[in-house]
C-alpha cells in the first residue's frame, strides 16, 4: 500500500515547526518538514524525536528551483504523490530594516509568491485525489489590499483573473517599486504585504484550476496565522506557534 506524505515547507522553526508537530501527532503517514539549511531540518527533527515523534527531513531552498526539483523527485520516488502541502516558507524584512524599498519589493515578492508559485507549479502534478493544500498567507495581504487604488483592487479581486495576469500585477508593483511610484501607480507601500496578496489571489486562481482537474476533492486554501511569537515577527506576536498551528489545521 503507498505511504501518506504531508510536506511542510519553512519547517525547522516557527510556525512551520508547530505544524509538523501536530501533523505528527495527527496524521496517517510520513511528515516531511523541509527547510533551506539540512544541517537546521537535523536538528528540528533530532528535537522532535527526542519528543516521541518520527518526522522525515529534506532540503528545500524556495529560491532554488534545483532544489524544488529535488524534493518532487524524492517525493515521486520514495511516495508517488502528495497529501498534504503546507506552503510555509517565506520571508519579511524587520520593520527596523534599512533595505532600500525597491530591494525589500523585489527579494519580498521573489520568495513569498514567485518561491511559492514554483513550488506549487513543481509539486501540484503530484497531489492526489483528496489531497489538501495551505498556503501561509497574512492578514498584512488584507491590509495592503485595501490601501491599493480602486483600480489596482479591481484587477486582484478579478474573480477571473488569471495567473499570468496576477503574476504582471506583482510584476508592476516591483517595477514601479524601483522607482518610488508604486503608490503613485495605486500599490500599498508595503513589500510583505503586497507579496501576500499575491500568495492570497494565487491560492483561488489554483482552486479554480483545480475544480476542472480529473483529480478529486482536491482544496487549496489561504490562511493567516495570525501574529504569532516567532522571529519572523521578532518575538513581538502575542499568539503562541500552537495557536498559530490551529488555523492553519482548519483547512486540511
Amino acid at each position: 500500500m503507498t505511504k501518506r506524505v504531508a510536506i511542510v515547507t519553512g519547517a525547522n522553526k516557527g510556525i512551520g515547526y508547530a505544524v509538523v508537530q501536530a501533523l505528527c501527532k495527527q496524521f496517517d503517514g510520513d511528515v516531511l518538514l523541509t527547510g533551506r539549511s539540512e544541517e537546521r531540518c537535523k536538528a528540528a527533527v533530532a528535537e522532535l524525536q527526542k519528543q516521541g515523534m518520527s518526522p522525515k527531513y529534506h532540503q528545500m531552498d524556495l529560491d532554488d528551483q534545483t532544489s524544488i526539483n529535488k524534493l518532487r523527485d524524492f517525493v515521486k520516488e520514495q511516495y508517488g504523490g502528495i497529501d498534504v502541502l503546507v506552503n510555509n516558507a517565506g520571508i519579511a524584512f524587520k520593520a527596523a530594516s534599512t533595505a532600500p524599498f525597491s530591494e525589500q519589493a523585489t527579494v519580498s515578492c521573489a520568495t513569498n509568491f514567485y518561491g511559492t508559485l514554483n513550488v506549487c507549479n513543481t509539486l501540484f502534478p503530484l497531489l492526489r485525489p483528496h489531497a489538501r493544500v495551505s498556503n501561509v498567507s497574512s492578514m498584512a495581504s488584507q491590509m495592503s489590499i485595501a490601501k491599493c487604488s480602486d483600480e489596482i483592487k479591481a484587477k486582484f479581486k478579478d474573480p477571473k483573473i488569471t495567473m499570468d495576469q496576477l503574476k504582471a500585477l506583482i510584476q508592476q508593483f516591483i517595477d514601479a517599486a524601483q522607482t518610488d511610484s508604486h503608490q503613485k501607480q495605486g500599490f500599498a507601500s508595503s513589500a510583505y504585504g503586497m507579496s501576500k496578496v499575491g500568495v492570497t489571489v494565487m491560492s483561488f486562481i489554483q482552486q479554480r484550476e483545480l475544480n476542472s482537474d480529473p483529480r478529486e476533492d482536491i482544496v487549496v486554501n489561504a490562511c493567516c496565522p495570525g501574529y504569532v511569537d516567532t522571529d519572523m515577527t521578532s518575538h513581538k506576536g502575542h499568539k503562541t506557534v500552537e495557536q498559530g498551528n490551529e488555523i492553519i489545521h482548519l483547512y486540511f
